[in-house]
């Protein structure tokens, strides 16, 4: 046991291994908040909507800036300074960009606040009535936890560069769990609207949480600098700051206009689509963010060598390697097991087992663009790494623009079309999303290609991980109509195991090299 404790614990030093731990462990915790979500609010209710769209806010604002523009911009010069001795000079840029971001996020949610009401008719144009009122409250409470969540992504930023991985990544836990305890104490015997508004609160203490358990350390790390000033590191920072906000934010831009989208469609639309998207984003982030984040300051290492494109070229073409034998059998169990996934984790309470199809539908429409987001992400990291923010952010707003265009059309039309009931327009809201994110998958490859030359996998390894994949699954589903009539979570322990261990072992057995084999990919 010791020894195996001992070996968890090395693992833990690895930087992508200990940002995957502390991403798996939020993520889990964040699975029970929605577990604990879906047995108080359901799927089918109007508080279940108007909270998962106002929830939108913090989300959007925590992805874009702890995982976007924080990291695309800050990191790599804050990085670069401490590669090449400049301590102080770090440590004063990176107080110096801390006080900026509180004077933003300040007056972000003062305008937010303040705003509420045009902010909801952007954001859920859908909402009528009662429903847009509880909507617009909820929208007021939950802006200033979503400004702290900003200063927390800046903690974020210094421990990944002082290789402080796992706290960093572990630190949303702290938000989770005050969601959960504001469920578990409120939520008996009050009616929804008014559980919205006290979870709401529960969100905001969480933010002060998740800020608390790093800024101490984040803080003390910082320190050594002389006092703030705007010098060329800062303005730097702050100039890369615009291209790489415009290209995250039009990533999470994404996810904000299938929430506009989906507020269209019937009660139980925007709930179902947020459901799935958590669900779609355990591998983006524990194999997507978390390669990317761990490589982002090693590749910004890597540019100031001699030999940068062959170090850049290397260090991406072995992380995309990787995010691929995680990704692929990712989609494949969304497509064939997303039932199953849908109910072990979701179906509690006010959720049925029709809730848990409605999110399978969805599920399935995600997978389609499940690798190319994650590999996108890699190669938007490496784009940065080399001083380049623009050309990421051109093939984003492509991207964007395409899925825009694509998720209306197959959300409101394409039901009518082909004769099926309009809430099913959700599962092509994100399949549409996914045909559009291969396309900027190929043009940033393409563009990294020419400047670093090949950083994709090799046709073979991915043709032999695709079949492991697929042979996992049909399996796995095959096991999955032999069973008798048994509970969900049971149900989820036999199948959901099963697949892991089919892919491991059929993956093994084809010579795949993360299935334990090494050799050229």
């Amino acid at each position: 046991m010791k020894q195996a404790i001992a070996r968890a614990l090395r693992m833990t030093r690895h930087p992508a291994a200990a940002v995957a731990a502390g991403i798996f462990a939020s993520r889990l915790v964040g699975l029970l908040r929605v577990r604990a979500f879906s047995y108080y609010f359901g799927l089918q209710s109007d508080a279940a909507d108007a909270f998962n769209a106002a929830f939108r806010i913090p989300n959007l604002l925590q992805n874009l800036f702890g995982e976007g523009a924080l990291s695309g911009s800050f990191i790599p010069v804050y990085s670069a300074l401490r590669a090449r001795g400049a301590t102080e000079a770090a440590a004063q840029m990176a107080r110096t960009v801390f006080a900026l971001l509180a004077v933003a996020v300040s007056v972000l949610s003062l305008v937010g606040i303040l705003g509420a009401t045009w902010v909801i008719a952007g954001l859920a144009p859908g909402f009528t009535g009662p429903k847009r009122e509880l909507t617009i409250a909820l929208v007021r409470v939950l802006f200033p936890g979503a400004g702290v969540l900003v200063l927390s992504a800046w903690c974020l930023g210094v421990l990944n560069v002082h290789g402080k991985f796992l706290l960093s990544y572990a630190a949303p836990i702290a938000w989770n769990v005050a969601m959960i305890a504001t469920l578990v104490i409120f939520g008996h015997g009050r009616d929804l609207p008014a559980l919205a508004i006290y979870l709401a609160w529960g969100s905001v203490i969480g933010s002060l949480a998740q800020l608390g358990v790093q800024l101490r350390q984040a803080w003390t790390l910082s320190a050594g600098g002389a006092s703030l000033a705007l010098t060329p590191p800062v303005r730097e920072a702050v100039r890369n700051f615009g291209p790489v906000l415009a290209s995250r934010g039009a990533v999470q831009l994404t996810a904000y206009i299938d929430t506009v989208i989906a507020s269209l469609l019937p009660t139980g639309a925007v709930t179902g689509l947020t459901n799935t998207q958590l669900l779609y984003t355990l591998p983006v982030s524990l194999f997507g963010i978390s390669i990317s984040s761990a490589a982002l300051p090693s590749i910004a290492a890597d540019a100031q060598a001699s030999d940068a494109l062959e170090r850049v070229r290397a260090r991406v073409a072995g992380n995309a390697a990787r995010i691929a034998y995680f990704t692929i059998p990712s989609a494949v169990c969304f497509l064939a097991l997303g039932d199953v996934l849908a109910a072990t984790l979701l179906q509690t309470g006010r959720f049925t087992a029709s809730d848990s199809q409605y999110v399978w539908a969805i599920l399935a429409g995600s997978a389609v663009g499940l690798v190319a987001a994650t590999t996108s992400r890699l190669y938007g990291v490496a784009h940065y790494a080399l001083g380049d923010t623009k050309t990421p952010l051109r093939f984003t707003i492509a991207r964007l623009a395409l899925a825009t265009g694509l998720g209306y059309v197959a959300a409101v039309w394409l039901p009518g079309w082909v004769g099926l009931e309009p809430r099913w327009g959700a599962a092509g809201l994100t399949a549409s999303a996914g045909v559009a994110g291969w396309i900027e998958l190929l043009l940033l490859r393409r563009s990294l290609r020419a400047r670093v030359g090949e950083v994709s996998p090799t046709a073979a390894y991915l043709t032999r991980v695709w079949i492991a994949a697929g042979l996992a699954g049909a399996l796995s589903r095959a096991a999955r109509w032999a069973l008798p009539a048994l509970p969900p979570l049971v149900v989820g322990a036999l199948v959901l195991p099963l697949f892991g261990v089919l892919f491991l072992g059929i993956s093994r057995a084809a010579g795949v090299p993360f299935a334990g084999r090494s050799e050229s990919l």
